[in-house]
């Protein structure tokens, strides 16, 4: 099965996606709703329900002025029979009093059991309380609580919590528990919400008393794969936290489907598990049942916010739509060294791309229709350029592809710390440096080429696109933090 045919069958798929119209005004919740009855009208109180529950907690997603997508995830009891009747209420307080919704919604049995309503007819800029009821076993979930955005004039300030890269078996989620007792408005997730390795894996570092190895064991591949890695991300406390009191816009990354993924293929994916295509196929359905966002094809997650007139957020997919596959030093390097002409070639072509055509083309329609203060981008790669002295460059390349000999490293080490001295005398303006010295530290490539580096005519294309307005590109991935001042040279 070829990307293009992939990406089609994606779009098709159709998950159940309740959509519910508030009520204007507020009411109370009708008794039909109340609680389940049999059909004499009695109420059944003679079935003892066991292990039923919305064991993943609540979330909300997408937020707008008038809109958001709420979800769950209901386990049926063993003792239910027949599809879950599960109820929604929505409320202005947190004692369900003031009702702006209360009606029966599906939850989608093809789709792992979750449940994805998006309420519209919303006022902006308001905090709303939910919940999920089963109407059958009495069981209700946690209250939640999300927000609408703000329309232009409402506010003066956004206040928005950025995270990324967290990998369940590196330790504990103690970000997330601050996001969620953060006054921030909404969250913004830029991507590796779930890591595909193994137990024991990249990242592992044991907590203590803390079992955090990944479940399933093995690195996800297939559907039920992927399903129970969010599962387990899910069953995290401080995560449902955070879900429970933020709503979030997220995009993916590269570890929701394999490493350092591109449109058609990944680093970390061999041919020996199967054709690529059906696993990113899976994992990103799997995305989307977890994670909603309000798109209408399944395959292109690219979409905009418009805050209070100050923000035109712009979430983009740099990861798997419209990527061409990464460039790699190895493939240029010889005995005598880098090929450098060839090099040249290949990362100045103008029909590389890390968008695609089409994603591009809107993009540029967003930035240059948009007359709020701020451009944002959410993306998932770095766009400032991380540059590295090219002699440097090119031990890390070999270093990076497996050569452990201890004299490559040494000589590593050597030039580092060559390296240094020389840029601590450059920077203190010492005029003993020869030009040779200079060229040293001033010969450079960069170094991350899965990043926006690595496709730098489009990056600067993006640029022009923005034309002097105030532009913010966010990103994640790295597991570092850096800051950059993009400018014209």
């Amino acid at each position: 099965m070829n990307s293009e045919d992939v990406l089609q069958r994606l779009s098709r798929r159709k998950f159940i996606r309740n959509s519910v119209i508030a009520a204007t005004g507020t009411f109370l919740i009708p008794s039909a709703l109340a609680s389940y009855k049999k059909k004499d009208g009695k109420k059944d109180e003679t079935t003892t329900y066991e292990g039923q529950g919305f064991y993943e907690g609540v979330a909300s997603f997408d937020p707008s002025q008038d809109r958001v997508i709420l979800w769950s995830r209901y386990t049926p009891s063993s003792q239910e029979t027949g599809k879950p009747i599960i109820l929604l209420d929505v409320a202005r307080d947190k004692d369900f009093k003031s009702l702006v919704v209360s009606q029966s919604v599906q939850a989608d049995t093809k789709s792992d059991n979750t449940i994805y309503v998006d309420v519209s007819n919303l006022t902006s800029n308001t905090k709303y309380y939910y919940r999920f009821r089963s109407d059958t076993t009495q069981t209700v979930s946690v209250t939640g609580e999300t927000k609408t955005l703000p329309a232009a004039g409402q506010s003066s300030e956004i206040k928005m919590a950025v995270v990324s890269c967290a990998n369940f078996q590196s330790g504990l989620f103690n970000v997330y528990g601050a996001v969620a007792e953060s006054d921030a408005d909404f969250v913004v997730h830029l991507g590796d919400y779930i890591y595909e390795y193994q137990a024991g894996g990249y990242g592992t570092n044991p907590t203590p008393g803390v079992d955090r190895a990944h479940k399933p064991a093995g690195e996800i591949i297939k559907l039920e794969d992927y399903r129970e890695r969010y599962r387990q991300y899910r069953s995290d406390k401080q995560l449902q936290k955070a879900h429970q009191l933020k709503p979030f816009i997220c995009v993916w990354d590269d570890h929701e489907i394999a490493n350092d993924a591109y449109k058609d293929g990944a680093q970390n994916h061999q041919t020996t598990e199967g054709d690529f295509n059906t696993r990113k196929m899976s994992a990103i359905q799997v995305w989307h049942e977890y994670l909603p966002a309000r798109v209408t094809d399944n395959a292109k997650i690219y979409r905009s916010f418009e805050i209070a007139g100050l923000v035109n957020l712009i979430m983009l997919d740099t990861r798997i739509v419209g990527r061409d596959k990464q460039l790699n030093y190895n493939d240029y390097l010889s005995v005598s060294g880098l090929n450098t002409n060839a090099f040249l070639a290949a990362w100045q072509n103008p029909q590389r791309s890390i968008l695609g055509s089409e994603q591009k083309s809107w993009l540029s329609g967003k930035l240059s229709g948009s007359a709020a203060k701020w451009q944002v981008l959410g993306n998932q790669v770095l766009m400032g350029k991380m540059y590295m002295p090219a002699e440097l460059l090119l031990l890390v390349a070999q270093i990076s592809a497996g050569i452990s000999d201890p004299a490559v490293l040494a000589q590593f080490n050597t030039i580092v710390t060559q390296l240094v001295v020389i840029k601590t005398r450059l920077l203190q303006n010492d005029p003993t440096l020869t030009a040779a010295d200079k060229a040293r530290v001033q010969t450079v490539l960069p170094y991350n080429l899965d990043a926006w580096d690595g496709y730098p005519v489009e990056r600067e294309a993006v640029f022009a696109a923005a034309n002097g307005k105030k532009l913010v590109s966010l990103a994640g991935d790295t597991h570092n933090a850096w800051y950059s001042d993009l400018k014209d040279v």
